[in-house]
């Protein structure tokens, strides 16, 4: 379980790696701090909540645990907190911009040659003119106290940061401005005006508010575009109603969210929101569950299905029970996954967290041998010191800090936008890299749900006869392939005398007849004789690795059907999108090789591994992690081990918990489309942060030696302090703006082009079996001819021939002469024909 704590004080990637050392003093490895969301993550451990917030505030930052409350309170909405602190810094903005901008006409109107008042010109006026450029300045700095507070403090722990280089200059400044106002008024008092004049333009006023207020402002632009990167938590944190209504004592009562129990009932009303997730126990409906799984179309919601959290409900009332509450509901699984994706590291972070680490210090020695260099050949004390503070306020760790976790939670948020969940930062990264992808088979590839696929009848027996007669027997059966038939669209007969032939199949009474459905074992224990064309057939169906079953009874076979798992209806396309991009595709299956090999060259893929075991599975991404990056598709829990063991593990949402608990990313859709949506994706967030990382090495590679003067004594360029803060505001303001690109990225949808044949479609045929294919008793059927009054039109002959058909072989009706020929056994009374006819609203005059 994964402990979190909120931190405040963190401005840049130095105070990051600060906070992270410091908790790892305490002996915990697994810890990782997001600058972009200021949260700690950690593994459990046995030191107490308690200890690890005075380390961190030993640190000097500031931290609060979010592990004493329930969860909703626990998924603290990124968006609230940004809000915050944009309105803290408008606040400070709203003061520090009219003052500074007062503050600038003081210092430099004259100059500018703007309008300006006399009793602030010259040697007479020179003392206002420092005293209240000093009363200006003083409300800037004490709004924007927070950079000295923050950043004397991490210099006095002896870890400085980017406040660090903003309070040493922007102090400096100040400190040098009042030495420069004391020696104003002591020249005035001194009536030395050569005194006076020479500190006149050196005060640096201006310059530390500039500074102070630009970085504020570069501050604000950042905070407003972070808050956009966490867009997609925002969305998912709100839709958790606070309340719902729970059933007690046959009465609604209005319930907190966080008071609900598993197994409460809950009563949904149409238009309302679910909060928690439920198994229907009346009632029928209709639910959205757009915002959750991506998918579009509603699906209908009834007794014994189950509702995830997040969905809305749209048409009907229902009532279910609590099955999942607090951080166990679907929708708090994923909030607690986007958070733990964006407190995770990537790889390429490592780079940047390293340099980060001895970044300020250096600046802060870069700084000082300027300041040195620069009086020792011969400047001014007022030349060197601007140098300085202008090498302090435009080098940026923060840039080099937000790099890749701005980009990474902008990814992650566009991933669960298009139903894709990852679970930490270093998948997403590996995924561009992946060398190979290896899928499961069953629940992967295909739905995992057997269907119907072929459909032989015997002459002389109609279609619809043949599935109401298999649908009604199936309907009573437990059987895992039972569900094949009942997805058929038939009417359900009565059945009497039911019962399971353990091992070979079922079998019940319809009509008066005994009827069977089996295995060729129960077919042949049932009839002696072979048939050619049935072991046709049953070969052609078995290459396939289709499970051939048998429709018959006593008599004759009726039919021959064929289940096999068939292919989902994006798979093809997305294994040859993913070819496409030049990586290798495998397919594991537990399967024999014929039915890999079929499943193979149906959807395209490259190699097939069959008849494998689950450690085989984990053996097959070992072998094949000598070449590269391993990507495993799975959904089961033989697909565990091998989810864990390769370098990105995908599950299927609609797997096992097992499999999803074992991967990297979840499907939420269950599509393998979104795979070629998340290469893509990942592909374009680490250009992205490459694009970030060399922005901020080359901005502080070139930004730093302009500071320091290098060129001044060639060409006479010198950084301005005040330039050199924008500066350095845009440069993070770069690097966050660059990586909301991500947001354009679209992923792959299915174009439907498929050969639908390959997927669902039932394949009917035709088999000549009477005559050939029957038991060792006397076959005897005769005809007759049943005189109807009643019959107009083509919808009375088809209730005629349906009615009929239920004891008849053949049923051949003339409209115009009223009749109908049947084809019957013996055994098959008039009275029973006759009652078939009335019962369906007709009248039998005679039989023949």
């Amino acid at each position: 379980m994964k402990r979190k704590f909120d931190i405040e004080g963190m401005t840049c990637a130095s105070c990051q790696l600060t906070v992270e050392k410091a908790v790892k003093k305490l002996g915990i490895e697994d810890a990782n701090v997001s600058l972009l969301t200021n949260t700690l993550e950690i593994s459990n451990t046995d030191i107490s909540d308690k200890k690890i917030i005075e380390s961190i505030e030993n640190a000097g930052y500031k931290a609060y645990s979010r592990n004493d409350f329930n969860k909703k309170e626990n998924s603290v909405n990124p968006k609230d907190k940004f809000d915050k602190e944009i309105n803290l810094i408008k606040n400070r903005l709203i003061i520090s911009i009219p003052l500074m901008l007062i503050l600038m006409y003081i210092a430099m109107g004259e100059m500018l040659l703007l309008p300006y008042p006399n009793f602030l010109k010259g040697y007479e006026g020179a003392g206002l003119f420092a005293f209240l450029q000093l009363i200006i300045a003083l409300p800037i700095i004490y709004v924007n106290r927070i950079y000295f507070e923050n950043g004397f403090k991490s210099l006095i722990k002896l870890h400085p940061n980017m406040d660090s280089l903003v309070s040493i200059g922007s102090f400096s400044a100040v400190i040098y401005g009042i030495f420069a106002s004391f020696m104003i008024f002591y020249g005035l008092g001194q009536k030395n005006e050569n005194l006076v004049m020479l500190y006149h333009h050196d005060l640096y006023y201006e310059a530390a508010t500039m500074i102070l207020t630009l970085i504020t402002f570069g501050k604000f632009l950042e905070v407003r575009s972070k808050a956009k990167t966490t867009d997609a938590i925002n969305k998912l944190i709100e839709l958790q109603p606070d309340t719902v209504n729970v059933i007690k004592n046959d009465k609604i009562v209005e319930t907190l969210l966080d008071d609900v129990k598993v197994g409460d009932l809950i009563k949904i009303f149409p238009g309302e929101r679910i909060a928690i997730d439920g198994i229907i126990t009346d009632g029928i409906s209709s639910v959205d569950k757009s915002a959750i799984t991506g998918e579009s179309i509603p699906v209908q919601a009834s007794v014994g299905l189950e509702v995830i959290s997040g969905s809305v409900n749209l048409t009907g009332t229902f009532i279910m029970r609590a099955k999942n509450v607090g951080e166990q509901t679907t929708i708090s699984k994923i909030i607690n996954l986007m958070e733990e994706a964006s407190a995770t590291k990537a790889p390429i972070s490592k780079l940047a967290d390293k340099i980060s680490g001895i970044f300020v210090p250096i600046v802060i020695i870069i700084s000082f041998l300027s300041f040195v260099t620069w009086l020792i050949l011969g400047y001014s004390f007022t030349f060197a010191l601007s140098i300085a503070i202008g090498v302090l306020v435009i080098s940026c760790p923060c840039a080099l800090g937000l790099a890749t976790p701005v980009a990474m939670m902008v990814a992650n948020g566009k991933a669960a936008e298009n139903g894709i969940l990852v679970k930490n930062s270093e998948a997403l990264e590996n995924l561009s890299k992946a060398k190979t992808i290896i899928f499961d088979k069953t629940g992967t590839i295909t739905q995992g749900n057997p269907q119907i696929t072929d459909i032989y009848i015997s002459e002389g027996y109609q279609r619809e006869e043949v599935l109401n007669i298999a649908y009604s027997l199936e309907y009573n059966s437990e059987h895992p392939l039972s569900k094949s038939f009942r997805n058929l669209n038939a009417d359900r007969f009565d059945v009497l005398n039911f019962s399971s032939i353990i091992g070979n199949g079922i079998k019940g009474e319809i009509n008066g007849k005994i009827y069977y459905i089996g295995n060729k074992k129960l077919l042949l224990n049932k009839f002696s004789a072979d048939n050619e064309e049935i072991e046709k057939i049953f070969e052609m169906l078995s290459k396939k690795g289709k499970t051939v079953v048998y429709l018959f009874n006593d008599d004759n076979i009726l039919a021959i059907f064929a289940i096999a798992d068939v292919i989902k209806n994006t798979s093809i396309e997305a294994i040859n999108e993913i070819k496409k991009i030049g990586i290798n595709t495998v397919i594991l299956t537990g399967d024999n090789k014929l039915v890999a090999d079929e499943m193979a060259n149906k959807v395209g893929i490259n190699h097939v591994k069959s008849d494998l075991l689950p450690q085989d599975k984990d053996k097959v991404v070992l072998e094949y992690s000598k070449e590269g990056k391993v990507v495993m598709v799975g959904d089961g829990i033989n697909d565990a081990p091998a989810l864990m063991r390769a370098d990105v593990g995908i599950a299927i949402a609609s797997g096992t918990d097992i499999a999803i608990d074992s991967a990297d990313l979840i499907l939420t859709k269950s599509d393998l489309l979104d795979i070629v949506g998340a290469i893509n994706l990942s592909s374009r967030t680490l250009k992205i942060i490459k694009g970030n990382l060399f922005w901020a090495f080359i901005y502080n590679v070139i930004s730093i030696p302009l500071a320091m003067g290098i060129f001044y004594p060639i060409f006479g360029i010198k950084l301005n302090p005040m330039i050199a803060a924008f500066t350095m505001s845009l440069s993070s303001l770069f690097v966050v703006t660059n990586s909301l690109r991500l947001r354009n990225i679209n992923f792959v949808k299915n174009t439907n082009n498929i050969d639908d044949d390959l997927l669902i479609d039932v394949n009917y045929g035709k088999i000549s079996l009477y005559t050939n294919y029957k038991n060792d008793k006397e076959y005897k059927m005769e005809e007759r001819r049943l005189n109807i009054e009643g019959m107009f039109c083509g919808h009375c002959k088809k209730a005629v021939e349906k009615a009929l058909g239920r004891y008849a072989k053949s049923v051949d009706i003339s409209l115009e002469d009223k009749y109908a020929i049947v084809k019957v056994d013996k055994s098959i009374s008039d009275d029973t024909l006759i009652t078939a006819v009335e019962d369906a609203g007709y009248e039998v005059v005679s039989v023949e």
